[in-house]
Order: C-alpha cells, then sequence, then structure tokens
C-alpha cells in the first residue's frame, strides 16, 4: 500500500477510519498499565485521532507518527494548539501541549527516535496494513521499541473474502505470530461489533469481531 493512497484518503476527507470519540477500549484498560504519568507513549499511523488529546491529559509524553500532514495540520487546529515546527531526519515535527506529531514514513523511524518509549497504543496501525506490510511493521517495531515496553493493541477480525480492506482482517492467530516471540501478548476483551459498522454491514460482512490486546515486555 503506497502512501498516496492515505494521501488521497485525507485530501478527499474519506476518513471513515477517523473516531469522533476517544476510544473506549483505551479508556477502560490503558489505566492496567500503571505506567508513569510522564512516560512518553508511541502511537503509530496516529492521524488526528482523539485518543492523543486523552493520553496527553494524563500526563504522558505523546509521540504520534502520522504519514499525512493534513491530518497534522488538522489536529493541531482542532484542539486549538499552536504547534512548533521543526525538522528531525527524515520527519517533519510539530510539537504543542505535550504532543509531539511526526510527519513521515514510520519505517524511516530509528531506535534512537523511540528509546525513551515506555509504551505503545495502536489502533488503527497493523489494521491498516496488508499481510506483508504488518510483517515489516511488527518487525520494524520489535527492532526499534525498547525491550521493556508495554501498551495495548486494538484490531478487528472478519472474513476477508467478504471484504477488501483497509481496515484489514487480522487474526488471534497472526497477532501472535507477529508479535508473541518479542512479548507477551494477551487478550483482555473481545467484542462482535459488526452491528456498529455499516461500513461493514452494507458489504455482506457477516461477523465482525474487535479485540483489545495487552503487550508486555518480556
Amino acid at each position: 500500500m503506497q502512501p498516496e493512497f492515505w494521501h488521497k484518503k485525507w485530501e478527499s476527507n474519506q476518513i471513515g477510519f477517523h473516531l469522533p470519540e476517544v476510544n473506549p477500549y483505551l479508556q477502560r484498560h490503558w489505566p492496567q498499565l500503571a505506567l508513569q504519568a510522564q512516560a512518553r507513549v508511541l502511537v503509530p499511523l496516529c492521524g488526528k485521532s482523539l485518543d492523543l488529546a486523552w493520553l496527553a491529559g494524563r500526563g504522558h509524553q505523546v509521540l504520534g507518527i502520522e504519514l499525512s500532514e493534513r491530518a497534522i495540520e488538522d489536529f493541531f487546529g482542532e484542539h486549538q494548539i499552536a504547534p512548533q515546527i521543526s525538522e528531525k531526519g527524515a520527519f517533519k515535527v510539530y510539537r504543542g501541549d505535550g504532543i509531539e506529531l511526526w510527519c513521515g514514513d514510520f519505517f524511516a523511524l530509528t531506535a534512537g527516535d523511540v528509546a525513551d518509549c515506555a509504551a505503545l497504543y495502536d489502533r488503527a496501525a497493523l489494521i491498516a496494513l496488508p499481510p506483508a506490510m504488518r510483517e515489516r511493521y511488527a518487525t520494524h517495531l520489535q527492532q526499534i521499541l525498547p525491550q521493556a515496553v508495554q501498551g495495548l493493541l486494538i484490531t478487528l477480525d472478519y472474513d476477508q473474502a467478504q471484504m477488501s480492506g483497509p481496515p484489514f482482517a487480522v487474526g488471534d492467530d497472526e497477532v501472535q505470530r507477529l508479535l508473541g516471540h518479542a512479548w507477551q501478548v494477551q487478550m483482555l476483551e473481545e467484542q462482535d461489533v459488526l452491528g456498529e459498522s455499516w461500513k461493514f454491514l452494507q458489504a455482506g460482512v457477516t461477523r465482525l469481531g474487535e479485540r483489545v490486546y495487552r503487550i508486555t515486555g518480556r
């Protein structure tokens, strides 16, 4: 999946993946991680998620990575934050109110960039990627993140033959295979959310499972 795909989505405002509220799984399960208030949290493929502001509101230092500059500008504009803008390696960095949003390719992120990250929050990254890119994404995460990192991962699971992604179906077996050898991966919650998902119903999807995982360094 090429960057142009996501740029077109944002430019045409085709952002059905953007939630107009803070994710309820995040609010319910994040406190279980018992992180220090100032802990730095990596949020890959963050878009303009309201979850970023929620995490910052808990005192965390938020590091969001996003390909679309439009999404980043929208986030700061909608939150009435005037960001400081700078360059860091391959990224254009927007910074304000405890939130750093780095505009650029996630795969350009280095271990040095995230060396002080204590946590990971992935609601929309893994499921945004087709199979080959999911492999690359999981490998890159494990290469750059500190071994002791912990966090939350949210996935969707459905019959991929019934609808093409994104968001893509990522089953429990794949989650364990991609991440389980580096981290402890514990499923915290699973819900059938088909009734809340008109896009999937309209496409003829017959089952839509949403899962929340806790990731803990071994």
